[in-house]
């Protein structure tokens, strides 16, 4: 094959993966394309060889998205969407209340929509939080320390693990890269994995708000057991198979309003 010019199968994969948002599992790629697993890794194989995937356990995502991306533009994507989850969860964010909020771009947009509420302990370890936050309402806002990442000012590393450590609160709002009904969360790095992990031990009730695009959507680290999550917000309701899953977990999916 001419790498520059895959066939007209591998082209409808490489469509299915950028509109999944840059990665599917084989089985979900198969039953979009309507075509056989074994076809789907057929022509995987020659699109990792031709440089245009990257093969992972069970699915692929595509060579040119190898995280999420830069924190703008991750705004942008599906902005309706995330301010519909970002109202909804502010709306189960009583005035008083010790809450988590992780460097995600939906959770930007909760911040935004908390900005009417009061006298909040904010915890976080995004720049973009705690700058909406810190001077509004009689909040106090903790902010992890440790080296800021460029393309989100999320706060990693042993200084922000530390940190996590210090707060029991009454709600962590995390974000996720992906949701699967074989794997629950997911997430593209081992440092926002681990950081989300420690904030999990800590919180009374944990919420992960995410938009429809992340269903089916797979990515190499898992959050956490998907059991130990309370509650999923989201703007559409998830297929078949992640809903039998999520009914297994004992996992609450809310669906935000129009």
């Amino acid at each position: 094959m001419d790498s520059a010019h895959p066939t007209h199968r591998q082209q409808e994969i490489i469509d299915a993966l950028r509109r999944a948002g840059g990665s599917l599992r084989v089985g979900r790629l198969a039953t979009e394309m309507g075509v056989s697993e074994e076809t789907v890794r057929r022509n995987l194989k020659v699109l990792a060889d031709a440089g245009h995937v990257t093969k992972m356990h069970g699915g692929a995502r595509l060579a040119e998205m190898p995280g999420e991306g830069d924190f703008q533009h991750r705004l942008s994507i599906g902005a309706s969407a995330k301010q519909r989850i970002a109202r909804h969860v502010a709306g189960m964010i009583p005035d008083g209340s010790s809450v988590f909020l992780d460097v995600g771009s939906t959770t930007s947009y909760i911040a935004d929509a908390l900005r009417d509420h009061r006298d909040l302990m904010v915890v976080t370890n995004s720049v973009s939080v705690a700058y909406k936050l810190a001077t509004r309402g009689g909040n106090r806002v903790y902010m992890a320390g440790g080296a800021l990442r460029a393309h989100d000012g999320g706060a990693f590393g042993a200084e922000a693990m530390a940190f996590a450590r210090n707060f029991k609160t009454d709600l962590a709002v995390l974000s996720t890269a992906g949701i699967t009904a074989d794997n629950g969360f997911m997430l593209f790095d081992l440092e926002e994995a681990n950081f989300s992990r420690e904030i999990i031990k800590g919180a009374a009730r944990r919420i992960v708000a995410a938009d429809a695009a992340k269903f089916g959507r797979a990515a190499p680290i898992t959050l956490c057991d998907p059991a130990v999550i309370d509650t999923l917000v989201t703007d559409a309701a998830p297929p078949a198979d992640l809903a039998r899953a999520a009914r297994d977990w004992s996992l609450e999916i809310e669906v935000a309003d129009p």
